[in-house]
């Protein structure tokens, strides 16, 4: 039979080019290849219908993965008997090398990828107390970002090295040699410099999921860690995108390092006549009734005396850094509000003289007034 289909493609190659002819049979073999794919999927679908849920998340996420691997083992034993000069069957092989390599490189990013989703489906941080769960994603987050970088620079090397024109340039990516490495090299200073520092930040960690940060006098959550750079979701809802490396050579705040926990600070000006024990004992009752206040911390201080106010600290803590932002609201607006209705003399104020002489001086003032006004009169 094989001498039946050599004699075949001698006989149509003495009229049609062989280029055509290569070309109609790659088409074919796809085609085929696509076929019989499909059929194969909807076929262990069904066996695994009822049973077996992880082998149907594994079939469904590596379609397109497996529908061009199949589409390449079609096309390599198709060239192998395709009627190629000596030149273009070395061309077609460097090809097929390289998207062997690009395949080998897709398939160990989706193997990371599913490792790491079947790691991290046992943590969650839509909870109050996340703080481990947070660890655990940032670090795998990260280290994936760092393994896809790698894993395709390696495959984009490895391809460029089967095609003897442009082998330099993927010798260049492993070994950074000659002037053309150190051309890549200078480009590629910025990545690598975000790759490092990503390694950095998952080994670790100054920076978590959600943590609490303080970032160029913006205040706001961490939303995302990319392989090159961060987001920041601030408090009224802008993205603040952040280098990598600027969390390795930047100082910044971060409010919930240790904890989700966070203690939330409320600034207050009184005249000296507030009664701060009456204010203390106000509080305690007060955080009693905000379902946000985690039972911890409450506390209020003087922490400073001008010359005209004393100024008041209000300490109380929540279970994550967003409802201590609205506990400090409501706690805030209710102090100002009992200070204005039982004690409103103790509001900021302004005085120009001590009391006793204010009073003296101001009576004596208005007599003098009024007896120059008899003195007119008479």
């Amino acid at each position: 039979m094989s001498e039946n289909f050599i004699g075949w493609l001698s006989y149509v190659t003495g009229w049609a080019p062989a280029w055509s002819i290569t070309t109609t049979m790659l088409v074919a073999a796809a085609i085929v290849a696509v076929i019989f794919h499909g059929v194969a999927l909807k076929i262990l679908t069904a066996v695994f219908s009822r049973r077996a849920i992880y082998v149907q998340t594994l079939l469904r996420r590596t379609c397109r993965l497996t529908r061009v691997i199949t589409t390449f083992a079609a096309c390599t034993l198709v060239l192998q008997a395709a009627p190629l000069s000596e030149e273009a069957r070395s061309l077609w092989s460097s090809i097929l090398v390289a998207v062997l390599f690009a395949i080998a490189g897709w398939i160990a990013i989706s193997a990371v990828h599913i490792a790491s989703d079947v790691y991290l489906a046992r943590f969650r941080i839509d909870i109050p107390d996340n703080l481990r769960a947070r660890k655990h994603v940032t670090q795998i987050r990260i280290l994936r970002r760092v393994a896809d970088t790698t894993i395709v620079l390696l495959a984009l090397g490895a391809g460029l090295m089967t095609f003897e024109s442009v082998r330099q340039y993927g010798i260049s990516i492993f070994a950074s040699a000659g002037a053309a490495g150190l051309v890549l090299g200078f480009a590629a200073r910025p990545v690598l410099e975000n790759l490092i520092a990503g390694i950095q930040i998952a080994v670790t960690q100054p920076i978590r999921i959600d943590d609490a940060v303080v970032v160029e006098g913006e205040w706001g959550w961490i939303e995302e860690i990319t392989g090159t750079y961060v987001v920041i979701r601030i408090w009224d809802w802008r993205r603040l995108v952040v280098p990598l490396s600027y969390f390795i050579q930047n100082p910044f705040t971060n409010w919930t390092r240790e904890s989700a926990s966070i203690i939330g600070t409320v600034f207050l000006h009184a005249d000296y006549t507030l009664p701060v024990e009456e204010l203390r004992a106000y509080l305690s009752e007060l955080v009693t009734e905000q379902p946000l206040w985690d039972g911890k911390v409450s506390v209020v201080q003087v922490t400073n005396a001008t010359e005209r106010t004393i100024e008041i600290r209000a300490l109380v803590s929540a279970r994550t850094s967003p409802e201590a932002w609205d506990l400090r609201c409501n706690v805030r607006e209710k102090l100002v509000a009992w200070i204005r209705e039982t004690h409103p003399g103790s509001l900021p104020q302004v005085r120009s003289s001590p009391a006793g002489y204010g009073r003296t001086h101001r009576d004596d003032a208005i007599g003098s007034v009024v007896a120059e006004s008899a003195g007119d009169a008479d």
